[in-house]
């Protein structure tokens, strides 16, 4: 997700939005304004985190936008010290239509599989919060392993999962 389709989507220009990723925008966008203000200050400070932040997920062939994934920063941040000095977070939504579907795991899959292959990362975090069953589930299928917790000032108490892929040879 561009500069530019984050601003057309806080600014509630939703046709422009549309326009510029070539895909059809669920009803309830934008869902996480917040968000979405966070992602565009920070690539507005630093516009090389555009490949790490957020991504659209789009139902193939059909063009329309399903749910949403990214990473939080580049790999490395300060916040993720204390369970992995070299991993990248990640986080997804997939709207309610079409979960229990698969699809959560293929984006999870997907942007895993870019960050080892384009960028070497083999540390990955995902946080849960504790009601999550459905994303705890997937979190687990996928080989992630509870490392701890943390207090997240919006969704409270989120476990904290790590997973680590062995490095392509």
């Amino acid at each position: 997700m561009t500069q530019a389709f984050l601003r057309a989507s806080i600014d509630g220009d939703l046709s422009e939005a549309e326009r510029m990723l070539c895909l059809s925008l669920p009803d309830s966008w934008p869902d996480i304004v917040p968000i979405l203000k966070m992602r565009l200050g920070q690539l507005e400070a630093d516009p090389a985190l555009a490949p790490w932040l957020l991504r659209a997920i789009v139902l193939q062939g059909s063009g329309t936008m399903i749910g949403h994934i990214g990473f939080h920063t580049a790999p490395g941040p300060a916040y993720l010290l204390e369970w992995s000095p070299f991993a990248v977070e990640f986080g997804f939504t997939v709207y309610s239509p079409y979960r229990r579907q698969g699809y959560a795991r293929e984006a999870s899959l997907a942007l895993m599989h870019w960050a080892l292959s384009v960028h070497s990362v083999t540390e990955f975090i995902v946080t849960v919060g504790r009601t999550n069953t459905a994303s705890r589930a997937l979190v687990a299928d996928l080989g992630f392993e509870a490392v701890g917790s943390h207090m997240d000032e919006v969704d409270g108490i989120e476990d904290v999962y790590l997973r680590r892929i062995a490095a392509a040879a």
